[in-house]
């Protein structure tokens, strides 16, 4: 949601309404400055204003006016509202304060697209120190109750120094587990090493993990460091450690026991101090019964097991997850999409044999196909739309994400099948009737709590309170 006010700079009194309007239905808080420049006391430098909207300022010039809320937030973002398809006159090509332009009348589309737009240049101008932190890109997405077992196994495990041993399908964020273990820890300041035992040739693997000296073998021009040494003092992970050859898995059982490892082609022994974190996705109990894992490295590495569950048995967390992507996305500069409602409803009905991996791929591809565009049902790529509907029941998740735009995107997905009626309809009205029944629903469901009403909702506790005071049921709850 656009949750930070919009500045209208503008005199034209009919224009303004209009605009502000539709900002409404959109969850916007418009400010109206139709005259003077009483626009400089809400730029005080907190940042609160999402964007400013310039029609005819008064007296000032379109751009005089830009030009000075430049020198006072060089990041706001302005729009100049412009009649039909042509821009001002007065405003020339090379003027660096514009942000765009919006036609109005307004429409609905051209606004939401103009607003995505602000947020996205606000925040790839903000002082790299206001970023989020890196830490928490690695974050275990969900609010389910098997991702939440996830991070309570997490945090157990953190601080001690067990042998831990990941397991779950491909794609379903073992990786992200292991340094999620490895930052809660107390190695957090050393390094995480991670190392694929299935993609390196088993006749390089002894070196990969722990070295080998000038001269081993055929090719080694020089002394090198395995991974062992890489890690020392931290984490070591070991992916997919079910492929690994069973010569290999002895020489690792060793090390695991006494503590210490030479690199190839020497004699001498080097001790190691690293935490072992293990994952596959194979089933390791068929692999001992096939002989082709040692029991004895699997009773060594399963000392502490975490299983990620594969995301059709969290469904929940697709609107988390999509959310949590874009985020990424955006935050890397790389654009932006938005997906409406339904279009979330149908990706939650699919099964995800790729897991996170796979919805991650597609988000990558709907930001290249719809680049700051609106993400429908009938704009995904088939395979996800010809689903054979297991999922009968739609999580309760599924709701208006962050860089969603449409309104319908915004309301229960009946809405969607409504029919305009042959004698028309009063659409402020209607949608205003609709509104307040979805706020009485909320606040029943949360009994009469208006912060437990607004997270139903999806939107700030102060917003909700002026709703209340607007519709004027502000006696149906608390709203101290």
């Amino acid at each position: 949601m656009f949750e930070n006010k919009i500045l209208i700079i503008d005199s034209n009194l009919d224009r303004v309404t209009a605009i502000e309007t539709v900002l409404q239905f959109m969850d916007c808080n418009p400010v109206q400055i139709s005259e003077g420049d009483s626009w400089k006391e809400h730029m005080d430098g907190d940042q609160s204003v999402h964007a400013v909207l310039i029609g005819q300022p008064g007296i000032d010039s379109a751009e005089s006016v830009a030009r000075e809320i430049c020198n006072i937030d060089p990041n706001t973002p302005i729009f100049l509202l412009m009649e039909g398809e042509h821009k001002p006159e007065d405003i020339s090509d090379e003027n660096q304060e514009i942000l765009g332009f919006i036609e109005v009348p307004v429409k609905h589309g051209n606004l939401t697209n103009a607003l995505q737009k602000a947020r996205v240049y606000r925040e790839s101008r903000e002082d790299k120190t206001k970023r989020r932190p890196v830490e928490l890109f690695r974050s275990l997405t969900g609010n389910s109750r098997k991702i939440q077992q996830v991070r309570d196994l997490v945090e157990q495990v953190a601080e001690s120094d067990a042998t831990v041993l990941i397991l779950g399908e491909s794609g379903t964020g073992k990786e992200v587990v292991a340094r999620n273990i490895h930052y809660y820890s107390g190695r957090r300041d050393k390094p995480f090493v991670p190392i694929n035992c299935g993609a390196i040739p088993p006749d390089l693997l002894e070196s990969e993990l722990f070295g080998h000296e000038k001269g081993a073998f055929t090719g080694a021009i020089s002394a090198r460091q395995g991974r062992f040494e890489m890690a020392e003092g931290g984490t070591l992970f070991l992916d997919e450690i079910g492929d690994m050859p069973l010569p290999m898995q002895v020489k690792l059982l060793r090390v695991l026991q006494e503590k210490s490892f030479e690199r190839v082609g020497s004699s001498k022994s080097i001790s190691t101090n690293v935490r072992i974190i293990a994952a596959t996705h194979r089933n390791l109990d068929e692999f001992i019964k096939d002989g082709k894992f040692r029991e004895d490295l699997y009773y060594r590495l399963n000392v502490f097991p975490i299983e990620i569950p594969p995301l059709h048995d969290r469904v929940e967390d697709i609107p988390l997850l999509i959310n949590e992507l874009i985020s990424r996305i955006e935050h890397e500069k790389r654009g932006s999409v938005r997906l409406t409602q339904a279009a979330v409803i149908i990706l939650c009905q699919y099964h995800w044999q790729g897991n996170v991996r796979e919805l991650a791929n597609l988000i990558e591809r709907l930001v290249i196909l719809h680049p700051f565009g609106v993400v429908d049902a009938g704009d995904l790529p088939e395979k996800y739309r010809n689903v054979s509907g297991t999922i009968s029941v739609v999580p309760s998740e599924v709701q208006e994400l962050p860089a969603a735009g449409s309104i319908l995107s915004e309301m229960p997905e009946i809405v969607s099948d409504a029919r305009l009626p042959r004698e028309g309809i009063n659409l402020k009205e209607h949608l205003n009737e609709l509104e307040v029944n979805l706020i009485r629903q909320a606040l029943d469901e949360a009994d009469g709590v208006v912060a437990h009403a607004a997270k139903l909702l999806n939107m700030r506790r102060t917003t909700l309170v002026e709703k209340l005071r607007k519709y004027g049921i502000q006696k149906a709850a608390d709203v101290s």
